[in-house]
């Protein structure tokens, strides 16, 4: 096992972090480290994920001496141009994770269903290859959310959020009574299965579930937006990325509710906590491979129907002057 994650910076290092339960994962994942250690760059493994693989330190498919071992009790993103994904949207938060202290740039491959936050797809691992061999790739800044909880007026949990901070009930049977706070006033009370906090990256996953708005990520804004309110007023909300958005739990209810962050880290809410949700102080980096338009993502990721579109170009190529 390596001792030092961060070792030698001149030498090109890529973490790569795999969901090695699905077979396909596996063997993408063999055949991306074997590619890259063949071209000199060090591929880095979390120690279970590279027993899964079958791969030792000593013994690979590559270059010998191209691939560390490391775990997570040290920084394993520490000295990497990036972070190689192989999964679905889940691992790649699972990436958002490790990577949040060093902001390592996360490339997704997507194995999984959707997969909005992948830049890749399974059938492009030639190209993908290519691109981080050949440094033809650049990275962009998604905004991310601090989120603080507050029992009895203290801090009990600080963490954050790429996607969302959702407060939902802990229990089917009973209903959620919360206030809601937007830059210190108080907006409104629901009683709801909950609330959902949103960046514009989480826009297209529970907010999109939720019935909230598609927000494209160049647009810096916060979302709220309340599940199944019984409420004259409970719309979602798009607010100013400076607001702070906050959800109360009433404590005359006694019913008690739970933070989830990216439905990766739940947080037990007591009658009367308080969640405060504002912008992140360290934003996620995603690599991007090419440039496309978000609204063409949209379509392949929804398989949205465009069929009989001809574009302003088209029209005025036709001197068709009609809409």
């Amino acid at each position: 096992m390596s001792d030092s994650p961060s070792a030698d910076p001149a030498v090109r290092r890529v973490l790569m972090l795999t969901h090695t339960g699905r077979e396909e994962a596996r063997e993408v994942a063999l055949e991306f480290c074997k590619a890259l250690t063949s071209n000199g760059i060090v591929v880095r493994l979390l120690a279970g994920e590279a027993d899964d693989l079958g791969l030792t330190a000593d013994e690979h498919p590559g270059h010998p001496g191209h691939l560390e071992i490391t775990d997570l009790h040290r920084d394993p993103s520490a000295g990497c141009e990036l972070a190689l994904v192989i999964g679905g949207d889940g691992t790649i938060l699972r990436a958002a994770e490790i990577t949040h202290a060093s902001q390592t740039p996360v490339l997704g491959v997507n194995l999984g269903h959707v997969g909005f936050l992948a830049e890749a797809e399974h059938d492009d691992v030639e190209s993908t290859i290519a691109a981080i061999v050949d440094r033809r790739y650049s990275s962009e800044d998604r905004m991310t959310l601090d989120v603080v909880v507050y029992v009895d007026g203290e801090v009990v949990t600080r963490t954050y959020a790429v996607n969302e901070a959702s407060v939902e009930k802990a229990s089917r049977e009973r209903m959620l009574e919360v206030v809601a706070e937007v830059d210190g006033r108080p907006l409104s009370r629901w009683g709801c299965d909950g609330v959902v906090c949103a960046t514009p990256t989480g826009s297209t996953a529970y907010n999109f579930s939720a019935g909230g708005p598609i927000v494209w990520p160049g647009v810096e804004a916060l979302l709220m937006v309340p599940i199944s309110a019984h409420a004259l007023f409970a719309r979602p909300m798009v607010v100013a990325p400076t607001s702070v958005l906050a959800v109360e739990v009433l404590a005359r209810t006694g019913v008690s509710g739970v933070l989830w962050c990216d439905g990766r880290r739940a947080v037990e809410l007591p009658p009367g906590a308080r969640v405060e949700v504002r912008r992140g102080e360290r934003p996620m980096r995603l690599v991007r491979l090419h440039e496309a338009p978000f609204t063409d993502r949209l379509v392949a990721k929804f398989g949205l129907p465009v069929e009989g579109w001809r574009g302003a170009a088209e029209r005025r190529r036709k001197g068709d002057d009609r809409a």
